[in-house]
């Protein structure tokens, strides 16, 4: 992870923590996850947001205004609003996209749960999808979430990650291991 990925992932963890904290403890937790789909909807959505968070030319009472809006907009608690608002004024919304993803960990975790990153070579089936989670929930001990990308460069096979656990079962991996023996001998 590269420097400027890692401060912001550590703001964006800051902000998750205390948002997650304060939710938990007003027993709030449901507000908070419709909250975060609605803003990850928003984010996906709308071009203009990203780039309202994201840009240093616009100032921070415009930031502030927009998220505002946007936050009344789509009926956030107030825990969420506020956040964002502090964040506007403190120069940070550059990392929502970060504190969603740390939120729906946190909420994730709460529940007992935990998401599986699975690259393959093509898209998996709905059986191949069940059986994946069954067999990684029988691992891990915890009910599991698959979130699947396809990478063509894999050739086949599956790379698998969970928490800081990877596993790499694909071709790609074993030519290249087969590559490496093949060095050392000649």
């Amino acid at each position: 992870m590269s420097e400027p990925a890692s401060i912001s992932a550590g703001i964006a963890d800051r902000y998750a923590t205390a948002i997650f904290d304060i939710a938990k403890e007003n027993k709030n937790l449901d507000g908070l996850e419709t909250g975060v789909d609605a803003l990850s909807g928003a984010l996906d959505a709308s071009a203009d947001l990203r780039n309202v968070i994201s840009s240093p030319l616009i100032s921070r009472a415009e930031q502030e205004g927009a998220v505002t809006a946007v936050a009344e907009a789509l009926k956030l608690d107030t825990v969420l609003r506020n956040s964002l608002a502090l964040m506007a004024q403190k120069r940070r919304l550059f990392v929502v996209p970060q504190l969603v993803r740390a939120l729906r960990e946190a909420l994730a975790e709460e529940r007992g749960e935990v998401t599986a990153e699975v690259a393959s070579a093509k898209d998996l089936t709905k059986t191949q999808l069940e059986k994946l989670t069954k067999t990684l929930s029988e691992r891990v001990g915890k009910k599991v979430t698959i979130n699947a990308t396809v990478d063509e460069d894999l050739i086949g096979g599956l790379v698998v990650k969970v928490g800081s656990k990877m596993i790499d079962s694909s071709i790609r991996s074993r030519l290249n291991s087969l590559q490496n023996a093949m060095k050392e001998v000649g």
